[in-house]
């Protein structure tokens, strides 16, 4: 489940997940990474990690690969509610591009980021094939992506993997402290519980994620990519956790007693994906893979920066 020996391009690849997977690669393949530095920055990357400062939506991307990690995207519900045209060409347009540019240059493995989120709130497991809708920006662009994921794979044979994440997660120390309000909730709620403001939760806290380790995300995207896989796969733990509970565990770890902060959800009920649970027995069965960071030892990896200091 490991690739060796490829040239890889990994776009947005400055950015949370994409450096993780591109510090990882580099060790065996030649890696590229295309970011614009909205939402990544090069000093998360290894030195032995070729940089370049570009947009999806630029002509002449450095595509010549054997394979394709497009993970460039704008990620968030706001910033697609705030410019509906400018997340669409982005997350649609730029991914369209990425692929064809790589595709006229040989290239016939990609691997995407999708998401979770299309299947709306839910607590039991979410499997790929059940019924998904999209009632945001956001998840409408993800999922046009998958339906031109399924385009280049019918016509032209391309290996198509697109990769639904579940609430990945790391600390600050891990390339995230850069994103502030874009961070993952794990590492903004330990930072505030470490340095004594209470975590700020939407609703009662009651909502539930499937938080899924950035490490076990890294190594499904290299398993998808060495096995040539395609179709959608979901990548998450199918164990749930609600925001009260890590506010809790997070205070146990640090030896705190921080009380979080409840405030009105800024986000339409009718929208708000309140809760997650993946079904990952399609990549289980494809590849072998399974998660190796439970969310206790998460914890432990996310306060590590604060109690080891």
């Amino acid at each position: 489940m490991t690739l060796e020996a490829q040239s890889v391009l990994v776009t947005g690849g400055a950015g949370f997940i994409g450096s993780n997977l591109a510090n990882q690669l580099v060790e065996v393949n030649d890696v590229t990474v295309v970011d614009d530095c909205y939402l990544g920055t090069p000093e998360n990357l290894s030195d032995d990690v070729e940089f370049v400062d570009a947009s999806v939506l630029d002509d002449d991307l450095p595509t010549d690969v054997d394979v394709v990690f497009h993970l460039a995207a704008l990620s968030s519900y706001a910033m697609h509610e705030e410019d509906p045209t400018t997340g669409a060409r982005v997350n649609v347009e730029g991914f369209v591009n990425v692929v064809e540019q790589a595709r006229q240059e040989g290239c016939e493995t990609v691997v995407y980021a999708s998401t979770s989120s299309i299947y709306g709130s839910r607590t039991d497991p979410s499997p790929e094939d059940m019924d998904v809708h999209v009632n945001t920006g956001y998840e409408a662009s993800k999922l046009a992506r998958e339906r031109y994921g399924e385009y280049f794979s019918n016509h032209y044979d391309m290996s198509m993997a697109g990769m639904r994440f579940f609430s990945v997660y790391q600390g600050y120390g891990g390339a995230e402290e850069h994103k502030g309000e874009y961070a993952n909730v794990i590492a903004q709620f330990a930072d505030d519980i470490a340095t004594g403001e209470s975590p700020v939760l939407y609703g009662d806290g009651t909502q539930t994620r499937d938080f899924t380790h950035v490490s076990d995300i890294v190594r499904g995207l290299e398993g998808a990519a060495d096995a040539q896989l395609d179709g959608i796969y979901n990548l998450g733990t199918g164990e749930a956790y609600d925001f009260n509970t890590v506010v809790e565990m997070l205070n146990d770890e640090l030896g705190t007693d921080v009380e979080p902060e409840y405030v009105e959800n800024p986000i339409p009920d009718s929208v708000y994906v309140h809760d997650t649970c993946a079904d990952a027995s399609k990549i289980r069965e494809a590849i072998g893979w399974e998660p190796k960071i439970d969310f206790e030892d998460g914890i432990r990896r996310v306060c590590a920066q604060y109690t080891d200091a």
